[in-house]
């Protein structure tokens, strides 16, 4: 039996959008309703240290709503675990986060700070809620992950998706390495409907988060339509 693959939609541009002129439209929490009404199996928000897209009203509005799997990521700093320990989300992915960076650029170095991210997790463990790691897909990063108590790894695809040659290849060894660690494998960055079925593949990968691509799409087709044409990519490279 082929086990089935989950759909995380980030919603932080529709926040980019709305703080582009203010105002409360268009909301979040709206359109975190809509793509789970649209067959998203949940909601992903980056809650960054400059609040340049989602704010702590969405995180919390988001939270409040409980109507899907809320994947919070965020820095690994004492500010945010303390947000995440408050607001409790289904999970939280840390990530890299530097102030000049237009997106998350690379993974997060596992092995440079596997003291402090040791120290985080465990008071996220305490509180309840499960941590992922946003890691390249690199066999060092998989087993510090392993090591500092992450149930989940989420292997940054960008590279990939910027046709690195060899990159589907280190994306399937990791996989596999995380697997065999009895870690759960995510993967995300810079995934599209041209790109998303060789990664869907990978039978060890259950879960991949994609946001700015879907909401791009969601300005030709509407979100409804974009999420259903990426789960249906998803499902057909997984039924292979």
């Amino acid at each position: 039996m082929t086990e089935t693959i989950r759909l995380g939609v980030n919603i932080d541009h529709v926040a980019t959008l709305r703080n582009a002129r203010g105002g409360v439209h268009p909301d979040p929490l709206t359109v975190a309703k809509a793509a789970v009404a649209a067959g998203a199996d949940g909601i992903t928000i980056h809650l960054r240290e400059d609040r340049r897209h989602i704010r702590d009203e969405d995180a919390e509005r988001i939270r409040a709503w409980n109507g899907a799997p809320v994947n919070l990521e965020m820095a690994a700093t004492d500010e945010m675990t303390e947000i995440a320990c408050r607001l409790k989300p289904h999970a939280v992915c840390i990530v890299p986060e530097k102030r000049e960076e237009i997106t998350t650029e690379g993974g997060l170095d596992v092995v440079r700070h596997r003291a402090t991210l040791t120290l985080i997790i465990a008071r996220l463990n305490a509180a309840g809620i499960r941590v992922s790691l946003f890691i390249d897909p690199e066999p060092a990063q998989v087993r510090a992950s392993a090591e500092v108590g992450a149930a989940v790894v989420e292997l940054h695809t960008g590279a990939y998706a910027h046709d690195k040659p060899g990159e589907l290849e280190h994306l399937a060894a990791a996989a596999r390495l995380t697997a065999e660690l009895g870690l759960e494998c995510h993967a995300g960055h810079g995934l599209t409907f041209a790109n998303v079925g060789p990664v869907a593949a990978l039978k060890q990968v259950r879960e991949l988060n994609i946001g700015h691509y879907l909401i791009g799409e969601a300005l030709l087709t509407g979100l409804p339509a974009a999420i259903r044409e990426m789960r249906r990519l998803m499902l057909q490279a997984r039924v292979r």
